[in-house]
């Protein structure tokens, strides 16, 4: 599946609304849906990468950027690197990573820091709940009065955790994930705090001090604008990958 996406436009929303309601053949209150509160915003997908790459184009041209993204590549393309411990280096941020390998990313590499609130696995519950029914065997016992008895179910209740993660990206294309609840946080010796929470707030407040050069975006700390940059096509549950490219590609875009 090829993605457009639009961003980055610089003329009023109304008109850009037109544009896509006239390119599209649609109707403009249905193309204002789609990018009300900014971009980027996917708008349609191809299944045809060159109706997908015409279609950017057209709306390029007539003044509302436009990108495509094709899915097949993003989820086949290299995984990212997650980070179990770190350690803010004078030149180089130093990577310990699941699995065992270690890095270092050199501070002026990095481009981009987005942060998102994402899915971090399920958790479960069960709930036992006590209800009295009727009893025919002790009601007969009763001679005819009529009894209960207690019965005793139980319930399954899955709930989705999420949790806060922080995704840093390198000009060579490197995609590090620093997964809050997952880390160990003693590479930061002094400077460790107390709690996940404060340990992971100095984490982004040091690489944005180290690395100022990187657009920082925290939009998607938000559902809100999660679901509205996926469109109701994507799921925000499932597609968060998505998500991340899209801010990313946009975020580079604009920057050049």
């Amino acid at each position: 599946m090829h993605l457009v996406v639009v961003h980055g436009w610089q003329k009023e929303e109304a008109v850009v609304a037109k544009i896509i309601a006239d390119t599209l053949g649609t109707v403009v209150y249905e193309a204002r849906q789609k990018i009300s509160g900014g971009g980027p915003a996917v708008l349609t997908s191809f299944a045809d990468p060159h109706q997908a790459e015409v279609l950017a184009a057209r709306l390029s041209r007539d003044g509302v950027p436009a990108l495509v993204i094709d899915t097949v590549a993003v989820r086949n393309r290299k995984p990212p690197l997650h980070v179990r411990r770190f350690v803010l280096g004078a030149q180089a941020l130093q990577l310990e990573l699941f699995g065992g390998d270690t890095c270092d990313i050199a501070y002026g590499k990095i481009d981009l820091l987005l942060v998102a609130i994402c899915s971090a696995g399920q958790s479960q519950t069960t709930d036992t709940e006590t209800k009295r029914k009727f009893s025919l065997g002790k009601t007969l016992l009763a001679g005819g009065i009529p009894m209960t008895r207690k019965v005793k179910s139980a319930t399954v209740i899955t709930v989705e955790e999420r949790d806060e993660t922080l995704l840093l990206y390198t000009q060579e294309r490197v995609t590090v994930i620093f997964d809050r609840a997952a880390m160990n946080y003693d590479g930061l010796g002094d400077a460790m705090q107390f709690t996940r929470d404060l340990n992971f707030t100095h984490l982004k407040n040091e690489l944005r001090r180290l690395a100022p050069q990187a657009s920082y975006d925290d939009r998607l700390l938000k559902r809100a604008a999660l679901v509205r940059l996926l469109g109701p096509a994507l799921n925000p549950e499932t597609d968060h990958d998505l998500a991340f490219e899209i801010l990313a590609r946009s975020l580079r875009e604009k920057s050049l």
